[in-house]
């Protein structure tokens, strides 16, 4: 089964087709965000709105284990996952969609790890699936031109606050290129799961003292307006053109990463 979390501005991803089962999954780690089963082009999808379906939960506030683990209880083994992002460079503009090769983590106040019981210790060497980014990368006529970048780093911080004009330059000196709030410990939690991961990035705004205008939710929900669209065919092109049978590191990512 395919996973597919939407981040903001991305809650319903079903287009005409007909939702089979919505459902909760209860884990030891709280509830999960719904989940909403249905097929494309007959591959089986579970799909999840990060954020929950009226935007009511904040980054600092998602649930990323119950979230993962849901997704992982019922056969999900590979995730595309969406999330908004501001850039740190001029030249990655609003409106581009980044898929992202790294990634530098800030949070500090999130669980990150399944495993407090044990010393487990996941390799993080290529942090996202090159084999799904390389897909996603493949499907991206898709999108409007010079609007696509194939690969960029991804920094994250743990909000719901944006970041100041002196976080940002630290950041760009670190060598990132796109800041956001939802992509740890999401994909390191998929990692331990052994789950393939990778993510499209929708650049909604420069980050702080980069553009001189106020920073402001309203320009996620504005970019999604008209961009959309474009992300949700994109998912569907890249799912439709994904081969069943693949091999993959991802899936025995905790091969040697214990005692």
């Amino acid at each position: 089964m395919i996973g597919i979390i939407g981040g903001s501005g991305v809650y319903d991803i079903t287009k005409e087709t007909k939702t089979i089962e919505k459902k909760v999954i209860h884990t030891p780690y709280g509830d999960s965000s719904e989940i909403s089963l249905f097929e494309i082009e007959g591959k089986k999808i579970a799909f999840m709105p990060r954020h929950s379906g009226d935007h009511s939960l904040a980054p600092h506030k998602i649930n990323y284990r119950a979230n993962i683990w849901g997704l992982h209880s019922i056969s999900v083994n590979q995730i595309i996952a969406t999330n908004a992002v501001g850039s740190l460079k001029r030249e990655i503009h609003p409106g581009s969609i980044v898929v992202p090769y790294d990634f530098i983590d800030f949070t500090s106040r999130r669980e990150k790890t399944f495993y407090d019981d044990k010393v487990v210790h996941v390799d993080v060497t290529e942090p996202y699936c090159n084999r799904l980014r390389n897909q996603i990368i493949a499907n991206n006529n898709i999108v409007s031109k010079g609007d696509f970048v194939d690969k960029g780093v991804y920094v994250c911080t743990d909000g719901p606050r944006f970041e100041s004009p002196a976080e940002i330059k630290m950041f760009q000196y670190l060598g990132g290129d796109l800041i956001g709030m939802t992509g740890l410990p999401e994909a390191v939690l998929a990692r331990e799961k052994e789950m393939c991961y990778a993510s499209i990035c929708i650049v909604s705004n420069y980050g702080a003292s980069i553009s001189p205008d106020k920073l402001t939710i309203d320009e996620v929900f504005e970019i999604m307006e008209y961009k959309g669209a474009e992300i949700v065919d994109l998912i569907y092109k890249t799912i439709e053109n994904m081969d069943e049978d693949y091999d993959c590191s991802c899936l025995s990512a905790l091969d040697g990463s214990s005692v």
